[in-house]
């Protein structure tokens, strides 16, 4: 089997639910002085963290991703349900000074989000390479949302050692600026964005979409309800998105589309089938609350993908 590590952020998701709207509690003449505090009905607490989420839904297509960053000490009930689920924890590195990074996200009825994320454990991922805990190279490295100076540091990594890894800023973009997004997608074999964020790049480091395309062999950037582009030696496949009537939660889409293309990668699919399996994994992860919260069986999987999407057989390997 392909040897495939997943690097990104690990983390809890504590996500309530305020039965009003913020912005009757906030005053705008006042927000020099903002003392508030919201009265939720409820709350719930979610496996998370990007790369948590890949390898979570690597797994389900019956991938064995190795799971490298760094936890904190309250990390046992993850790592037992990562376990479970099929995912190598392995290269997971424990820090027992500090809590798991944690997101807490309130939301209101106009659905409205007021959030903050703790980073917890994560600060310490730039200390620790690939190469500490593993000798041998992988196949791939995918390398998504993470602590910057850790991403950064990753993607140098793959580059001095050969090893071809997948570069997934996602969220960071906003907190990278334009030189350290320049060194760090340098040697990437596929960069992986959404249509704001490949904007974001552009003002940022002065780079359009027609540099990103001649400066990776794959480019792809997600629109949306739009579906996905991917851009490959000058051609582009458009990839709608699976059609679903029970969207509940649009929260970790994003990693379970990445989780399709990374097991696409890993079995050699052309690239249209990489998109169309990230196309219905993301709407897996849309039709349930949370970001790990969606089940399937590889043969469930197949069976759903080939209601709406022809694979020529190929996704027999997955059986």
């Amino acid at each position: 089997m392909t040897d495939i590590i997943v690097t990104g952020s690990i983390a809890y998701d504590y996500l309530m639910r305020f039965p009003g709207r913020f912005a009757e509690h906030i005053l705008v003449d006042h927000l020099d002085r903002i003392s508030v505090s919201f009265l939720v009905e409820d709350m719930t607490k979610h496996w998370g963290g990007n790369g948590g989420n890949i390898a979570y839904t690597m797994a389900l297509l019956g991938q064995t991703p190795r799971l490298f960053g760094t936890v904190g000490r309250d990390f046992d009930d993850y790592a037992a349900w990562l376990t479970r689920t099929g995912v190598d924890i392995s290269l997971v590195q424990k820090i027992e000074d500090v809590f798991m990074p944690s997101f807490f996200a309130n939301i209101d009825l106009d659905n409205n989000q007021i959030g903050s994320f703790y980073a917890g454990a994560m600060t310490y991922a730039k200390n620790y390479r690939i190469s500490d805990v593993m000798p041998t190279k992988p196949d791939w490295v995918i390398i998504s949302p993470n602590d910057p100076q850790a991403m950064s540091n990753l993607c140098q990594e793959c580059r001095e050692r050969g090893i071809k890894f997948v570069y997934d800023p996602s969220q960071q973009v906003a907190r990278l600026n334009g030189d350290e997004l320049r060194t760090s997608m340098e040697g990437a074999y596929m960069l992986v964005v959404n249509d704001f964020e490949a904007l974001m790049i552009e003002s940022k480091a002065g780079l359009t979409l027609a540099d990103l395309q001649r400066m990776f062999p794959v480019l792809i950037v997600t629109h949306g309800k739009d579906g996905s582009f991917i851009y490959s030696n000058g051609d582009c496949v458009q990839i709608p998105i699976f059609e679903t009537d029970a969207i509940k939660d649009p929260t970790g889409a994003g990693d379970a589309y990445r989780a399709g293309l990374m097991t696409g990668l890993a079995h050699g699919f052309p690239l249209r089938l990489l998109g169309e399996m990230g196309a219905l994994c993301a709407t897996y992860a849309l039709e349930h609350v949370g970001t790990q919260n969606h089940n399937f069986s590889p043969a469930e999987f197949v069976a759903r993908f080939r209601s709406r999407f022809d694979d020529q057989g190929l996704l027999d390997q997955l059986l």
